[in-house]
């Protein structure tokens, strides 16, 4: 008797643990409209964008985001998922102490935690006095280098990368805390040692345009696109950049504009070791680094497949990876869609190289998002999102470099696999 009811016990736990991962895998694959929330800033009313410019800190479980005008405004927001609320930190101008000739119109670098909690990020020209360099100081000074201290509630200008130019996107190697750079619209390499306070110019890797996006291995490696887009490796062990033998994969008559500018988005899965690019072509790759020389690029195909479209004429500058392995990324905005006026919010599946439209949006509701690799410790998905709004509009919006619209920015939280709080 005690053996047929351990028999029946033991079906009964069995049955019991088949239906909860049934019934798991049930509400997973039922992505809804309680999966997503779009979350308004304050105390910036002319604030009309985000770039890149959005990273999380592990040491404190924050989103920070920075909010431009696109003039010479550019606001410092923090988002903490365990309070659900925003804090508006204050203007980089006032927390970096420039200048009046020093302004900034935006932040476009990501910003990214160093190895003791502070939060580090670089500024831009951002608009066309940027280009004009013979009238100064009306014309850009340069991009600073920033650190923020959440600790403290303090903002260290760590200095300026290059005369004249913007700095486009920063990482760190969270071993040393030496901070990664490349600079806009003359495409130098730059690497800012903080305890020796000293900047290394490693040269040109680019020319007619800047790829936008640099990231970081495990190691703390760096890594960028040249000109002919090939994988460019910062090896820190032997100080040395590495150039890689071929171009990274593009699809078959893919203009020469979208095969030679770089990666738009990246996300690491860490525990597959693998960190998963989008490209200016609409590629998805899977990169898979190694400590010493360049690893495997896998060619995942295209961010997306639609009948009588052009499959690499779509504009992705942003990515995430969630717990359950899936990437998580959205088409649309600079006049680039899928789906007329339509932003696709997709899942792609890297073990069956297929796609999924979960969301569709109208762009007045949601246009364009940006940011790359920012997963909170309950994996929460974050991307700084924004919708057009008529130009009119009396909400304080500034008018955005597309369609002659206002846009109104947001932050996207997600999550595939719960209901988002």
């Amino acid at each position: 008797m005690k053996r047929k009811n351990f028999l029946h016990v033991h079906r009964f736990l069995l049955a019991l643990l088949l239906w909860a991962i049934a019934l798991n895998a049930a509400a997973q694959a039922n992505i809804t409209e309680k999966n997503i929330r779009f979350i308004e800033y304050y105390g910036f009313p002319g604030g009309n964008s985000a770039w890149d410019d959005i990273g999380y800190n592990p040491m404190d479980n924050t989103v920070y985001v920075g909010i431009t005008d696109h003039r010479d405004k550019v606001a410092l927001y923090i988002y903490d998922p365990e309070k659900d609320a925003v804090k508006l930190k204050g203007f980089i101008s006032d927390l970096g102490r420039l200048r009046p000739f020093q302004w900034q119109a935006k932040i476009h670098s990501k910003f990214v935690a160093g190895p003791k909690g502070e939060m580090y990020f670089a500024t831009d020209g951002g608009e066309s006095r940027e280009e004009y360099l013979m009238d100064h100081p009306k014309g850009y000074a340069g991009g600073f280098l920033m650190k923020w201290n959440p600790v403290e509630n303090r903002m260290t200008n760590l200095g300026m990368g290059m005369q004249y130019e913007s700095i486009k996107d920063i990482d760190v190697d969270v071993t040393t805390g030496n901070v990664y750079a490349v600079s806009y619209p003359q495409v130098h390499f730059l690497i800012y040692d903080q305890e020796l306070n000293k900047l290394k110019d490693y040269g040109r890797l680019g020319s007619a345009h800047v790829p936008r996006m640099i990231f970081t291995d495990k190691w703390g490696n760096c890594y960028y696109v040249d000109w002919r887009q090939r994988l460019v490796k910062y090896e820190k062990s032997q100080d040395k950049l590495l150039f890689d033998s071929k171009s990274l994969p593009a699809f078959e008559g893919t203009p020469g504009e979208h095969i030679i500018t770089g990666i738009t988005a990246f996300a690491k899965d860490e525990k597959k070791g693998v960190i998963y690019l989008i490209t200016y072509g609409a590629k998805v790759l899977a990169f898979y680094p190694q400590q010493n020389g360049i690893g495997k690029v896998e060619d995942l195909g295209g961010v997306i497949d639609v009948p009588g479209k052009q499959r690499w004429n779509y504009y992705v500058p942003n990515l995430n990876v969630g717990n359950n392995g899936k990437l998580y990324y959205i088409i649309g905005g600079h006049g680039i869609y899928a789906k007329k006026d339509q932003s696709l919010f997709v899942e792609f599946d890297p073990e069956t190289r297929t796609q999924k439209v979960i969301y569709e949006f109208a762009s007045t509701v949601f246009v364009e998002a940006t940011g790359c690799d920012t997963k909170d410790k309950d994996g929460n998905l974050y991307f700084a999102g924004k919708k057009n709004a008529p130009s009119n509009a009396d909400k304080g919006g500034n008018l955005a470099e597309l369609g002659g619209l206002a846009t109104i920015p947001f932050l996207v939280k997600f999550n595939p696999d719960k209901t988002v709080y």
